[in-house]
């Protein structure tokens, strides 16, 4: 094994397999949280876990530290698998019906762990922020509402609500063992 390396974007951008599964140690339970929360179904978070993971390990060699940081980076990447499985996923259900195949599923203690991730784990992690930051995160990220809509609803800003929501995923990337 290589030197031992701290950041996110270390462990990214290292050359070791070993190093990139502590960064996927590190990631997977978000991950796993954020899928759970918008599909509502553990096998299919757990499906696109693992897709994301795929493409980040394919796609490492691309990622430029200079940029958005490892965390940010991979969130892209499981965003664009959202949006693919949102796209594609009525086609491949329908063809499974015709085929006969039913999906892979995931242990009932996986699907449990999955799901409390999604309801549990966000909320954790927000709950120590300041009271302006935490009702921005939550209503951006958890209930996905647009910065208009939430400006209209706070009575402020859409910049005021943007600046909440961002400094308050500083702070979530940081406790989360983000470097920036």
């Amino acid at each position: 094994m290589g030197t031992v390396r701290d950041t996110d974007e270390d462990l990214l951008l290292s050359a070791e397999l070993d190093d990139f599964g502590r960064f996927y140690d590190r990631y997977v339970r978000p991950l796993l949280a954020f899928f759970q929360r918008r599909v509502g179904d553990p096998e299919i978070a757990a499906d696109l876990t693992a897709e994301t993971f795929a493409a980040a390990m394919v796609a490492r060699g691309r990622y430029e530290a200079r940029g958005a940081t490892a965390a940010a980076w991979l969130f892209g990447i499981a965003q664009h698998k959202l949006a693919d499985y949102l796209r594609r996923g009525a086609a491949e259900r329908r063809m499974r019906a015709r085929l006969g195949m039913e999906p892979v599923p995931v242990s009932a203690e996986d699907a449990a762990m999955i799901r409390m991730l999604g309801e549990e784990i966000a909320t954790q992690m927000v709950e120590d922020l300041p009271v302006e930051q935490r009702d921005a995160i939550r209503a951006h990220v958890l209930d996905d509402r647009d910065y208009a809509e939430i400006a209209q609803r706070e009575q402020v800003s859409e910049a005021t609500v943007r600046k909440r929501v961002s400094r308050g995923l500083r702070v979530l990337r940081e406790r989360a063992g983000g470097n920036r």
